[in-house]
């Protein structure tokens, strides 16, 4: 399909994928799992929301008509990981969530999104994406409304079931082996209160 700004899915694309390449050098030098959220993800994940922000503001959601298929996954991928700004990824999932209802992004990435604000809320998730490690070290959905029926929901915006998910991210585990530190639910809890996702009662 023919979308009208090329300039802009590329700059979205190349944004992306120096993000997930960032985050692959962490993974090979051993230095990501040593803290909670690495200052220099961090940084990646600040400034590319800042220029989603901007592209937001002049266009809307960046979506298939605009910047094709692969632009909007960059979006996507932008807003999914922009973790230490609450309000910023809730506006992203008010416009993807238009978006989705006219049809120009693909469904599950508001699964994705929507499930990610859920967690860092402190409230169950609809679609199982977002999973976090047992007391075994083993990687299990965080907690899922109405789990009976999670695969119906799953498929029904183009996901595979839980099952296969499950199986999927335990081998990618297997393969990046990425250290947990020793009080990751202390710093967790901490980095939630800090960047506002949580407010003490």
């Amino acid at each position: 399909m023919h979308h009208s700004n090329e300039m802009l899915s590329q700059e979205l694309v190349a944004m992306a994928k120096n993000d997930l390449s960032v985050r692959e050098a962490l993974v090979a030098d051993g230095s990501l799992g040593h803290a909670l959220y690495h200052p220099h993800m961090e940084a990646v994940h600040i400034s590319n929301a800042a220029r989603l922000t901007a592209i937001m503001d002049q266009y809307g959601w960046p979506g298939n008509s605009l910047v094709g298929e692969e632009g909007a996954w960059a979006a996507w991928l932008i807003a999914q990981h922009a973790i230490g700004n609450p309000p910023f990824m809730r506006h992203c999932l008010s416009l993807l969530k238009q978006a989705a209802a006219n049809n120009d992004v693909m469904p599950w990435q508001v699964a994705f999104l929507e499930d990610r604000i859920r967690m860092y809320e402190g409230k169950p998730q609809c679609y199982g994406t977002q999973f976090q490690p047992n007391n075994n070290g083993e990687l299990e959905p965080y907690p899922i409304e109405n789990p009976e029926t999670v695969n119906d929901r799953r498929l029904a915006v183009g996901l595979n079931t839980i099952e296969e998910r499950t199986a999927e991210l335990t081998a990618q585990s297997t393969r990046e082996n990425i250290p947990t530190p020793p009080d990751l639910d202390e710093q967790y809890q901490k980095w939630l209160y800090s960047v506002g996702w949580r407010i003490a009662s």
